[in-house]
């Protein structure tokens, strides 16, 4: 009897890299991997992907190929890609008697099917709405729902591969890094956990993990101070914290990023869920255990670190998504 094929999207980033790793290793799929480059199709194999195939969210020509079979997707993708997503959300709601799951990385906050409040009212500052990165992941959510397809989101938190990305040049060279944060603690989620809920969630299936909404954390909330001394620790040299004001945050990313990151400065994001536990039957990854160890593809956090990285200073990479038309 031939085994189900899953279709991971994202396949080469660091999610979906751990994910393939772990579910070609368990054996129960057939395991569809995608890129976008194809020079990063072998990089897919020796993680253990049964198949590589081309696929870009913008590219709707490069759908069907890899949609042939497949009966489970896990579905990722860059914030600036969501007009792409809720296009491809159309096109597998097409085919729903084929795909029978749908596991979507989405963020916490995202919940308004699950939660009642005003999306006009934001947490942080009178007057201003819900962060339309939240509206983002929760149109990415809905449109898998409205197209009558059986949804699991994994609402994670802040990841901690994203946390530091955008100050390797002065964590190398001079030893500090800087953001709006300060001694407000979150729960960092580890990329790896993330990973090993979906494959969970994927095996197990939708008759266990259809229509739910699960929240993913990190085991304990930690303030920057903390989060430099293990970074110091992991790397062997002392790391400082230097703080940053909100205003000089936004300049250099972008005001869509800085009322992202307003959650996190005002204590929506400290929450423990445990969710990840009930998932898999134990606690989440600490960062220093996330910097220090090796994940299903064989790398540290500490080596994701320096690796490619969406958000530059003085680039607002949000810009043209902050555009896109309500779902």
């Amino acid at each position: 009897m031939s085994k189900p094929v899953v279709l991971i999207t994202s396949a080469t980033g660091r999610i979906g890299r751990e994910l393939v790793a772990r579910l070609a290793a368990a054996g129960d799929f057939t395991v569809r991997a995608c890129y976008f480059s194809a020079s990063k199709a072998d990089q897919l194999t020796a993680l253990g992907a049964d198949e590589a195939v081309k696929f870009d969210l913008s590219e709707p020509a490069t759908w069907e190929a890899a949609l042939e079979g497949v009966s489970a997707v896990y579905s990722a993708s860059l914030d600036p890609m969501l007009e792409g997503h809720l296009a491809f959300a159309k096109a597998l709601g097409d085919r729903k008697d084929q795909i029978k799951h749908v596991v979507r990385v989405s963020c916490m906050g995202a919940d308004t099917n699950t939660a009642s409040y005003d999306a006009d009212t934001h947490a942080s500052r009178p007057g201003a709405a819900i962060p339309l990165m939240l509206q983002h992941y929760w149109w990415g959510e809905k449109a898998l729902i409205d197209a009558g397809l059986n949804v699991t989101a994994l609402r994670n938190n802040f990841f901690m591969n994203h946390l530091l990305k955008t100050d390797c040049e002065t964590i190398e060279n001079e030893g500090w890094f800087s953001n709006p944060l300060g001694g407000m603690r979150n729960s960092f989620v580890a990329t790896r956990d993330i990973a090993e809920a979906a494959a969970v969630v994927l095996t197990e299936g939708p008759e266990r993990h259809g229509s739910k909404f699960y929240d993913i954390t990190g085991p304990a909330p930690q303030s920057m101070a903390e989060i430099a001394a293990d970074l110091g620790r992991a790397m062997g040299k002392e790391i400082a914290y230097r703080a940053q004001s909100m205003e000089q945050f936004e300049a250099d990313f972008g005001s869509t990023r800085a009322e992202f990151f307003e959650y996190l400065t005002n204590g929506f994001y400290t929450r423990c869920s445990p969710d990840f536990y009930n998932i898999t039957g134990h606690k989440p990854t600490s960062y220093y255990d996330y910097l220090t160890t090796r994940g299903a593809s064989g790398e540290t956090g500490l080596e994701e670190l320096w690796q490619g990285n969406l958000w530059k200073k003085g680039v607002d990479a949000m810009k043209d998504a902050a555009a896109a038309p309500a779902s």
